[in-house]
């Protein structure tokens, strides 16, 4: 019996997500670790920030972890979803459904949040604006704040050629949408014929200075807030992954556990 942590999820909220988790794995014969305890221990790494090799010792072995890890976000070859962000597509199909609403949305906030790098981090570029070398997370979320497409790049890439490729990624999942918020930096015809030939979709951008004072921009505030739900995970304040799609993988976790905590 280990001892319980505060980034513990709890037995009952775990079973949502226990039958996509076991089909990373082919039963040849029966396993002798609790799959609970490793996901406890992923998201413990995720919460609290440290190494794998510093994982508490009354979790499974590190390697064991790491090992379980990696096959939850390792995408397909046909480069499908990886089995986290299907277990986030699910979970967020089921707080939609229960709030009384269709598990695919029709309306989108999208936004960019450039992410300073560690050392270890193998892929880098420079965001002018905002003076941030790492990379950037493009995220598209509803009017609750809960993610239906993330995508990540270098810091380089543009907002606008950053959301191009996340739609182009999640066309599938977005499907229903019919409108999309953006801020200033959107805007451009160009940005609006790509999002209508990719989603058919229209592309609405709210500027701070036709407000003509300083206020929250409409519905603007619901994507900061889910970038700030990803600061409550200390993995995630800088960028410690060493490739791109491990970096997408921790973002998507990072969703997965705070939804489930909903539960």
């Amino acid at each position: 019996m280990r001892k319980s942590y505060p980034s513990d999820v709890s037995r009952e909220q775990f079973e949502l997500i226990l039958p996509e988790l076991e089909l990373a794995r082919k039963k040849t014969k029966p396993r002798k670790i609790d799959l609970y305890d490793v996901f406890c221990a992923v998201y413990y790494v995720l919460k609290s920030g440290c190494q794998w090799r510093m994982l508490p010792s009354d979790f499974p072995k590190w390697e064991t972890v790491y090992f379980y890890f990696n096959m939850w976000a390792k995408k397909p070859e046909s480069n499908e979803d990886s089995i986290i962000e299907i277990v986030l597509k699910k979970l967020v199909g089921l707080v939609r459904t229960e709030n009384g609403r269709n598990a695919m949305t029709s309306f989108c906030i999208v936004d960019a949040q450039s992410v300073k790098n560690t050392n270890t981090a193998e892929n880098k570029g420079y965001d002018a604006g905002k003076k941030v070398s790492g990379i950037k997370r493009h995220i598209a979320v509803d009017t609750q704040g809960l993610p239906h497409a993330i995508h990540v790049t270098t810091a380089n890439v543009t907002d606008r050629a950053g959301a191009i490729l996340m739609f182009e990624g999640a066309k599938r999942n977005l499907a229903g949408v019919q409108n999309i918020l953006v801020d200033g930096g959107y805007r451009g015809d160009s940005f609006a014929t790509e999002v209508h030939r990719i989603l058919n979709a229209r592309v609405e951008v709210v500027k701070r200075n036709e407000l003509h004072q300083f206020v929250v921009l409409p519905k603007r505030w619901i994507v900061e807030r889910s970038f700030s739900w990803l600061e409550k995970c200390r993995r995630l304040w800088k960028n410690c992954e060493r490739y791109l799609g491990t970096s997408l993988q921790m973002v998507s976790l990072a969703f997965v556990g705070l939804i489930l905590k909903r539960f």
